[in-house]
């Protein structure tokens, strides 16, 4: 199961899974309990149960580069551009705006 850690600005906002059915999204406790919280999208308002999706949630997978930034990095990987997910965590981890995605490295892996 890959996982990203997903940052609002610099508080890390939840985590982002990639699970059987598909995606899953949840924010951490700690920071729905901050005050002044704030929804890393729209469409992903602040709640406790985890939003889930059968393919890769449109908000994180905007995130992703176009047009030649993503010629460059999947000319410099093996990573398919049908692979949202590797290339959400290959490019995602500065992006411009207050979200990024930082991947979760799994010690059993």
């Amino acid at each position: 199961m890959r996982q990203a850690n997903i940052y609002y600005k610099t508080k890390l906002a939840g985590v982002l899974s990639e699970v059987d059915e598909g995606y899953e999204f949840m924010y951490l406790p700690e920071y729905l309990s901050e005050e002044g919280a704030k929804s890393v999208s729209l469409t992903l308002p602040l709640q406790a149960e985890p939003f889930k999706s059968p393919v890769l949630f449109p908000f994180f997978d905007g995130l992703i580069p176009e047009g030649w930034l993503l010629d460059v990095a999947i000319r410099n990987t093996d990573i398919s551009i049908l692979d949202r997910m590797s290339l959400l965590l290959l490019c995602c981890k500065d992006c411009i705006g207050a979200v990024s995605a930082v991947p979760l490295v799994n010690k059993e892996e």
